[in-house]
C-alpha cells in the first residue's frame, strides 16, 4: 500500500465565494500543500531540491473533480500519494475531504526540469527518498 500523507487545514473566509462555498481554484492550492507535506514526509523540502540540485518539479497537468462543497471554517484533510514515479515524471493523487464527505479528488503531473527549464532526471538521492514511500 502506498504511503499517504495527511495535511490538515481550515477553510479561511478569503477562500470562499459570494455563496459561502470554497472557490474552485483553492483546491489546487490545497494540492500544493499536500505534495509539499508529502515531500517533507519523504525527508526533503522543495527548497532543498531547488537549492542543492538546481532541479525543479514543474506542474505539467492538473485535474480536479469536485464532489461536495466546502465552507468557511470547515476542517479539510488532504490525503496525498504518489500515483506514478519515474526519473523525469512524478504524478501525485489527492483526496480532499471533511469528515467522511469527499470534497474533491485530483491529480497533478510534474516534469523534473533544470534551471535552464529543460527536462532532466530527478537526482538519485531525492528519487530514492520518494521511491521509499511507494
Amino acid at each position: 500500500m502506498p504511503h499517504t500523507c495527511e495535511s490538515r487545514l481550515r477553510v479561511r473566509y478569503a477562500e470562499t465565494d459570494q455563496m459561502g462555498v470554497v472557490y474552485h481554484a483553492n483546491y489546487l492550492v490545497w494540492m500544493e500543500i499536500g505534495r509539499t507535506d508529502f515531500c517533507r514526509d519523504c525527508g526533503f523540502s522543495y527548497r532543498d531540491l531547488e537549492r542543492e540540485e538546481n532541479a525543479f518539479i514543474a506542474v505539467a497537468e492538473a485535474r480536479c473533480r469536485y464532489r461536495f462543497p466546502a465552507h468557511y471554517d470547515d476542517e479539510v484533510i488532504v490525503e496525498t500519494q504518489i500515483a506514478r514515479l519515474g526519473k523525469r515524471v512524478v504524478e501525485f493523487s489527492y483526496v480532499m475531504r471533511t469528515g467522511t464527505a469527499i470534497l474533491a479528488e485530483g491529480t497533478t503531473v510534474h516534469v523534473v526540469i533544470g534551471a535552464d527549464k529543460k527536462p532532466r532526471s530527478m537526482p538519485d538521492r531525492y528519487f530514492d527518498m520518494m521511491q521509499a514511500k511507494l
